[in-house]
């Protein structure tokens, strides 16, 4: 039988899934930092009284996480946790102080987004040498293509189904982060792409095809599968340290800046809710600097 504590975070994740929409994923990321918490506390579920938590706590757990080399950013992570935590049984009138609130968090530095040039994808997804009957090939290349050419995130690529690409207005309907719904276009050249993929997929796989991507056995496709395919694709192009779906977004973001898109416009595009989200995209090395300055200023040799 669960205790009065269990019933409470129960119903603080249940919250975040059903009322703020979150992700399973990142449901289970609050879990896990509430239970390490606890771990660090030395009391389980049972004996553990919210109402009882002083702040030194909290922020001896933070400098114990320092210590294990956890970075900035991922306890930031963690008592972003707490804090949505304690606002919760706040609310809901479990407690009646939030130890959270002056606790103060160690200096995050935000790293500059790494992208692929664009030379680099091109080189990999206008491959002439794939054959018509490779139907994994074309299909591991059609799914980094819609990564570049779209900047969707790794969950909403697997998530696609066939209703939610309109090939005939050249749109793709992507649902993101709690279930928020958006267009992107797509050019003729990828929706021609995309009716080719359908067509050998069915052809491929036995009986209807519930993803638009899916493994030879028509099941939907996984993170990791997908992961391991864009980096084992783009390793043989690229030497970035980190290679994987999510650069793609970034070299879709960074592609559209540098051509001159409307920052406002590539943040609709992204799902992003607040553009300070987007504009970590708008970075500029010194050397594109000075060959702009070079080109433009008038005395400029």
């Amino acid at each position: 039988m669960q205790n009065w504590n269990e019933v409470m975070i129960n119903g603080f994740l249940q919250y975040l899934q059903y009322e703020k929409n979150y992700s399973s994923h990142t449901v289970l990321s609050y879990k896990n930092d509430l239970n390490q918490f606890l771990v660090f506390l030395g009391v389980d579920i049972e004996h553990f009284n919210p109402e009882k938590i002083p702040p030194v706590d909290i922020q001896q757990w933070i400098i114990a996480l320092m210590q294990q080399g956890i970075s900035a950013r991922s306890i930031s992570r963690k008592i972003s946790s707490l804090k949505s935590c304690w606002r919760y049984m706040l609310k809901r009138g479990f407690v009646t102080t939030n130890p959270t609130l002056k606790i103060v968090l160690p200096k995050t530095k935000k790293p500059l987004p790494v992208f692929f040039k664009h030379r680099e994808v091109s080189q990999v997804i206008d491959d002439p040498f794939v054959p018509i009957d490779d139907f994994i090939r074309m299909r591991d290349l059609l799914l980094l293509e819609v990564f570049y050419m779209t900047g969707i995130r790794l969950s909403e690529l697997i998530s696609l189904r066939d209703q939610d690409v309109d090939l005939v207005a050249g749109e793709l309907r992507v649902t993101g982060k709690r279930n928020k719904q958006r267009i992107i276009p797509i050019d003729k050249g990828l929706c021609r792409k995309i009716a080719d993929h359908q067509h050998k997929r069915n052809d491929y796989i036995a009986g209807p095809a519930q993803y638009l991507f899916v493994r030879p056995s028509g099941e939907k496709m996984y993170p990791k599968l997908v992961y391991n395919i864009v980096h084992r694709i783009m390793s043989q192009v690229s030497n970035l340290p980190k290679i994987s779906p999510h650069v793609l977004r970034h070299s879709f973001a960074t592609g559209l800046l540098d051509g001159g898109a409307d920052i406002n416009a590539v943040k609709e595009l992204l799902g992003h809710s607040s553009l300070a989200a987007t504009q970590v995209y708008t970075h500029t090395g010194f050397g594109e600097l000075y060959n702009i300055y070079k080109r433009a200023h008038p005395r400029a040799k």
